[in-house]
Parts: C-alpha cells; sequence; structure tokens
C-alpha cells in the first residue's frame, strides 16, 4: 500500500484498503471557515443536538477578517455563538489569520493526521505527511454529529523533481510549470505525491505551497513523505502522538513524472487559467496596477522576507499599489520582529489584517475594470478578485515584489543575489 492507503486504513479501522473503495475514517481534526455557516445549518438540519467531539473542532474567521458587510457580521456572530454552546474551544477568531497557516502555527497539522476543512487548499497539509482536503458544508456537519466520514480511497500521481534551483526560482515556479505541463484537470479525485532530489532544499514553507496548488491540478490531497525537514518542524510544534506512514516498495503508481528543474526560469500563470503558464519573460515590461503578497499560498514569513530583500532602502513604483497580507498573525508577528515589516512599509507596501482578504474576491484589495494584478495567490480566473475585466497573473512572492518595484512585469532573478 502507498503511505496515504495506510492513513486511511488506518482511521476506518481496517488491515488494508485498495485504490477506489469506499471507506468510513476517523476524522482526526474538522475545520469550518466563516463562508460556511450551511455547515451549523445543516448540522441541526439533519438533526444534530451536540458536536461529537469538540476538541477536534476548529472554527475560522478568515475570509471575511474583519467583516465588512453586515451579513458577514451576522454569520461570524452564529459562529462564535455556536462555539460558545458546542464548548467549542479552537475558535480562531478574526485576528488568526488563514486556516491552513494557523494550523500549521499551532501545531495542529501532523504527519499521519486525517484533516478536513471547508475549504478546498486543505491539500496544503500534505507537506507535513496528513491526508488533508476540503468538503462542503453537508460533509462537515456529518463529521460534527458523527466524528466520521466516508472517502474513495484515491489513485495516487508521482511527481519527482530533481535538480537544485537556479537563482529567482521558489516553490511556487515549480508547481505553476508542473500545471501547466499537465492542466488544471489533471489530478482530479487523485492523491499527488511530491518526492526527488530537490526537495531537501525546499523549507516546510516552500512545500505547503507547492502541495497547496495540487488543489489547482483538482487533487483530492498531496502528499510528501515526512523527512528531517518536516520533523525538525513538527517537533517545535507539535505535542500530540502521531504515526508516520510509509510506502511499501514496489508500489504501483497511477502516473509517474520527473521534471528537471535546474534549468527552470521564473514561471507566471496568465489570465485566464491556472494552467495558462510560461516563463516571466513572455511578459516582461506588462504594466502592473497592483501586486499583491499573501494567502494560504504566499504570505508566510519566509515570502515577506523575499520582498523585504528586493525592496530594501527602495520605493515601490507610484503608480502601483503593493498589497500585503500576512497568513497569520504568527506570521506577522514573526516578520514584524525580523524588521520585514518595517521595510515593507517604507516601501510602500499597503498590510491589512491577517487573513485570506482579496484571495476570494470581497474585500481588501479588489481590482477595478481594466486592472492587472500580479500576486502570490492561488487562482486567476476572471472576478476571482474584483472586477471579472481585471486580469490576475500569478506568480511567486519574488516576482511580485520586483514587479511593485518596477509597475511591470520583471525577472525577480536580477534582484536575487
Amino acid at each position: 500500500m502507498h503511505a496515504i492507503e495506510k492513513l486511511l486504513a488506518k482511521k476506518a479501522g481496517k488491515e488494508s484498503v485498495t485504490t477506489g473503495e469506499i471507506v468510513n475514517c476517523a476524522v482526526d481534526m474538522a475545520g469550518i471557515n466563516d463562508l460556511y455557516l450551511q455547515t451549523v445549518r445543516s448540522f441541526f438540519e439533519m438533526g444534530g443536538t451536540k458536536v461529537h467531539d469538540p476538541s477536534k473542532v476548529i472554527m475560522f474567521m478568515d475570509h471575511y477578517a474583519p467583516a465588512s458587510t453586515i451579513v458577514q457580521a451576522d454569520n461570524q456572530k452564529k459562529f462564535r455563538e455556536f462555539c460558545w454552546d458546542q464548548g467549542i474551544d479552537l475558535l480562531m477568531d478574526i485576528d488568526e489569520g488563514v486556516c491552513h497557516q494557523v494550523l500549521a502555527d499551532r501545531g495542529l497539522s501532523y504527519p499521519g493526521e486525517l484533516l478536513i476543512v471547508t475549504d478546498s487548499h486543505t491539500t496544503t497539509h500534505g507537506a507535513f505527511g496528513a491526508f488533508g482536503t476540503g468538503v462542503g458544508a453537508t460533509d462537515l456537519a456529518t463529521i460534527l454529529i458523527t466524528g466520521k466520514l466516508w472517502f474513495r480511497v484515491p489513485e495516487v500521481i508521482r511527481i519527482n523533481f530533481e535538480g537544485e534551483l537556479p537563482k529567482g526560482v521558489y516553490a511556487k515556479d515549480i508547481i505553476l510549470h508542473v500545471i501547466g505541463e499537465l492542466g488544471a484537470d489533471y489530478a482530479v479525485y487523485k492523491a499527488v505525491e511530491f518526492t526527488g532530489s530537490t526537495l531537501k532544499h525546499l523549507s516546510v514553507s516552500e512545500r505547503m505551497a507547492m502541495c497547496n496548488m495540487t488543489t489547482e491540478m483538482g487533487a483530492k490531497t498531496s502528499y510528501i513523505q515526512p523527512d528531517e525537514i518536516t520533523m525538525d518542524f513538527v517537533k517545535a510544534k507539535v505535542t500530540r502522538e502521531y504515526e508516520i506512514f510509509t510506502t511499501d516498495p514496489g508500489y504501483q503508481y497511477a502516473a509517474e513524472h520527473t521534471f528537471d528543474v535546474s534549468q527552470l526560469k521564473p514561471q507566471l500563470a496568465a489570465p485566464f487559467s491556472v494552467d495558462n503558464v510560461e516563463d516571466v519573460t513572455a511578459f516582461i515590461g506588462r504594466k502592473i496596477d497592483q501586486a499583491y503578497l499573501g494567502s494560504c499560498t504566499g504570505g508566510r514569513v519566509e515570502d515577506l522576507a523575499v520582498a523585504a530583500k528586493i525592496l530594501a532602502g527602495k520605493k515601490i513604483n507610484s503608480r502601483t499599489r503593493f498589497v500585503v497580507v500576512p497568513a497569520s498573525k504568527g506570521v506577522f508577528l514573526e516578520a514584524m520582529q525580523k524588521g520585514y515589516i518595517q521595510t515593507l512599509v517604507e516601501a510602500g507596501a499597503t498590510f491589512v489584517t491577517p487573513g485570506c482578504a482579496a484571495c476570494l474576491g470581497t474585500h481588501q484589495g479588489m481590482l477595478a475594470s481594466g486592472e492587472t494584478c500580479i500576486t502570490s495567490t492561488n487562482r486567476n480566473f476572471p472576478g476571482r478578485m474584483g472586477h471579472t475585466k481585471g486580469e490576475i497573473f500569478l506568480g511567486s512572492p519574488a516576482a511580485v515584489a520586483a514587479a511593485a518595484l518596477e509597475g511591470k512585469i520583471t525577472d525577480p532573478s536580477d534582484y536575487i543575489d
């Protein structure tokens, strides 16, 4: 069996499982974000009265942080009251940040975990050797009532990376390149495992960015076998017991792909699809109205550090807005301590509350008709960050910072020592 299959078998109380099998699994942590009040409604509509295990439920006020409409405020009020009534202590209010980063910060993402959140980018947690996936309101309500949920054991695709990354190339560039090559629908309801020598050069932060965007390939989940890099992070954060699963020798993957990243150039996904990917050189000189650094894909400390290094002692272009959104309060505090926040503010950045902000296209950095944004987020379809006639380029934090400085798309490699 693959490590993912062993994980699902354990949660289902079975000796083994096979691809395509339907299994009913005990969930280790269930998360609900403030887009999904329907989860609470469904809980009561389905006859729920008391949450099965409040210690295994976490609530996030991240998509509308802070609330910008009366409806959002009312929804958050109902979420808070539900947590208080049900004894759910893990209430992450509007000051905490994006669900996936908060889970990592608090040691709630770990090897061997089955982690379900009402957010499609829960694939992020494959970076820790967990099975993370997103579900809708009714499925999450089922977990609240029973503590379990059914899954179809997915096929597993292996994507192998070899070589050291060139200057100015990051995990975001790698995954954009892969999606561009394989397509946005390549891995629908499949698991994507990342392997290869390149991984030893990628931090947990970079691995999270890469696993996060397997969602943009349609993947059900992602996986990286825990190694020394994983465990150094986990041992500093996680206090609960966990289990590391390994894949049996000779396991047959549904498909395997190998990419040599040693000659890779910085990548951009151009409007209006995440698989519309080319080298940054194809877009050099394209005017940028807004540069956006943040989200569960590109708002971690390392991302802010890259931007601060590029912009230290400089000013962003006078005709470009630079919006920065730390992924969590923990990220914000660490970046503040290290001086990155002051550097970016002095360069002309506008900071907003840790959370999802403009990534979901509702507040804090919307685009007007005809405007162009380069962003470290994960989606660029029409209307994703505001007006449907706004255009979005996806790139690395370095590409975003370099564009903010120049007021146009530029090769970030020129600014990396």
